[in-house]
């Protein structure tokens, strides 16, 4: 590596009147005026403007060799930059080979018109930037090319220790000695990004990052990406143009598939992909996101998924999203419960409000992948996937309804059990719902009953008018006691569906499903064994109210009387029965497990 302390002779041939005439006298000619700097010689009117002709014809020679000689931009290096900031055209000319070589990190391979292939420092870069930044005025080319100046800073501070060459930090290591800078270069990098914020003028943008502690979150490589997703969200609020010319440049960096830098671009795209003036790249930014969406790295996908959410409420990319079905379908399966609110929020924009018909295969898919959301455990999960569920019944294509009435049928006793858990879940979701659009659409929703809705379509695509009017007349008792009286052959099927809802936290559920059981135990008479298994779960629930263990002690006596030897050691139910069964037992053992409140 070349070393500051490294001499070279003058050769006064380059200074005499014809100047530099072919290009590979130019590293020569650099290096000798940095000598003569050096050794505090006063350059004379000519030897200035002569550089200043070198410099815009020969920019990458004159940046490269500069940067070998003086990588850590000594007092000489720093008037020749200067020299060339001073003249907007030979800045205009530097700017694209530095900003080339900071993003060559951490070393910039490129050979002089004189065969020098020696690498430079892309950090050498970094502090030329730092220095035309000290000057009393910006600019205004500096200003033109901050976008990317940005870009490749942010880049920098993601860089971590293991990823620094031992040349490179060692160099660091001489420079912020001499001038008593960050001892690390990524604060270092951080401080090249705040002079050039309030440069241009975004004062508030890093005062509001420093309280909120941002730059303390982007040098740490594990917080880094939350970070950058910070600075966008700041620059949009200080409504700042920069943050889409900055979109822009990770755009193109995505596109030409950057693997060491795709987090923090894309957790900056996210939160600018609903800006007007991004609009025209969504094709674009589509193309990236679905990319992400099977990504191995838990925070990329929901990043990816983040930015479909936005995506999806735009009418013009539903071809688009189409193509993302199956994707989406399987991110339903995921244990992570905002990524599964994530992609339910992404259908429910494709069918609000456009009357898209869903083909018949994504509703069967959906209506087999929905119903086990019902019974999730947060309550805005519940809501999406009824919300959901009842689009399906309503936008399913009309030869698929009767493939669909099977999927129906077994979503009739979660969504009743919901029903009854809705009201008493409001107050929490107007709590923790912040954002308009769609939540405050789910939270009229909510108040109109989503489940009950939901079951009330149910009932029109099972031609139940019996289940109609009771649903119009909101007779919830009197619901299920008909619907276990037209369906003699499902009551150990829906006895089954009710019995992991006992488990749940919400009283109201766990009374209606002891109501439920009592009129159900009555269409299983004579069925010892499968009695006395429900019999047995009730007995050991627990942490309950008074009122709901009077009603379980009811309902044990309700079973009990209907105990009697089978008549026939065969029955049409007995696969469902045995499932019965095998729920109930593991209710039994989970209640063992319990532990048991004071006095219990």
């Amino acid at each position: 590596m070349a070393r500051e302390s490294v001499n070279y002779a003058p050769t006064p041939d380059l200074f005499e009147e014809n100047g530099v005439s072919s290009a590979k006298q130019v590293p020569a000619f650099i290096r000798n005026m940095h000598q003569r700097l050096t050794a505090n010689v006063t350059p004379e009117e000519e030897l200035l403007t002569e550089f200043l002709r070198v410099t815009k014809e020969y920019p990458a020679d004159v940046v490269v060799t500069l940067l070998r000689c003086a990588p850590s931009c000594d007092r000489a290096a720093a008037s020749m930059w200067r020299t060339i900031a001073s003249s907007g055209t030979a800045l205009e000319k530097v700017l694209p080979k530095l900003l080339s070589v900071m993003e060559d990190w951490p070393l910039h391979s490129s050979s002089t018109s004189d065969g020098d292939n020696m690498p430079v420092f892309a950090l050498a870069s970094t502090i030329v930037v730092w220095e035309i930044l000290q000057m009393s005025q910006c600019p205004e080319q500096l200003k033109d090319y901050s976008s990317h100046l940005l870009v490749d800073l942010l880049f920098q501070v993601s860089t971590s220790k293991e990823q620094m060459p031992e040349e490179v930090d060692t160099f660091w290591k001489g420079y912020w000695e001499q001038h008593r800078l960050p001892t690390d270069s990524k604060r270092f990098a951080v401080l090249t990004i705040k002079a050039l914020l309030c440069r241009l003028e975004y004062e508030d943008v890093v005062v509001s990052m420093e309280q909120k502690r941002g730059w303390d979150t982007l040098v740490n490589a594990d917080t880094h990406h939350y970070a950058v997703g910070l600075l966008a969200r700041e620059m949009r609020r200080a409504s700042s143009p920069l943050y889409s010319w900055i979109a822009l440049c990770l755009l193109g960096l995505l596109i030409r598939d950057k693997p060491r830098w795709e987090l923090p671009a894309m957790a900056f795209l996210v939160e600018v992909l609903d800006c007007r003036d991004m609009t025209e790249w969504s094709d674009s930014f589509l193309e990236i996101l679905a990319r992400h969406l099977r990504s191995e790295c838990p925070e990329m996908r929901r990043l990816a998924l983040r930015g479909l959410v936005v995506l999806s409420k735009d009418p013009v990319m539903a071809d688009g999203m189409r193509t993302l079905t199956q994707s989406l379908m399987d991110v339903l399966w995921d244990a992570d419960r905002e990524l599964v609110e994530m992609a339910l929020s992404i259908f429910i924009n494709e069918v609000e409000d456009r009357d898209i018909l869903i083909s018949t295969p994504t509703a069967l898919q959906l209506a087999e992948v929905l119903q086990p959301l019902f019974g999730y455990d947060n309550i805005r999960v519940q809501l999406l996937s009824i919300h959901l569920f009842q689009k399906v019944m309503e936008l399913g294509v009309d030869e698929g309804q009767e493939h669909l009435k099977s999927h129906v049928n077994q979503s009739l006793m979660p969504l009743f059990f919901n029903w009854h858990d809705e009201n008493q879940q409001v107050a929490e979701v107007r709590t923790r719902v912040l954002c308009p659009g769609l939540w405050c659409h789910l939270l009229d929703s909510v108040a109109l009953q989503a489940s009950w809705k939901a079951l009330l379509r149910a009932a029109w695509l099972l031609k139940r008018r019996d289940l109609v009017e009771l649903l119009k007349t909101e007779q919830p008792w009197r619901f299920s006691e008909c619907l276990l009286e037209k369906d003699k052959s499902r009551v150990a099927q829906y006895l089954c569906q009710a019995l992991p809802y006992l488990e749940s936290p919400q009283e109201p559920v766990r009374e209606a499903v002891l109501r439920f059981i009592g009129i159900a135990g009555r269409y299983l008479r004579g069925q010892q064994v499968e009695l006395q298994i429900v019999i047995d779960v009730i007995e050991g629930m627990t942490h309950d109210s008074a009122a709901i263990k009077s009603l379980a002690i009811q309902t044990q006596k309700i079973l009990m009387a209907v105990q009697r030897p089978q008549a026939s050691p065969h029955s049409s139910s007995l696969n469902i029965i045995s499932r019965v069964c095998r729920i109930g037992r593991l209710l039994c053992g989970a209640a063992a497990r319990a532990p048991l409140s004071a006095g219990e």
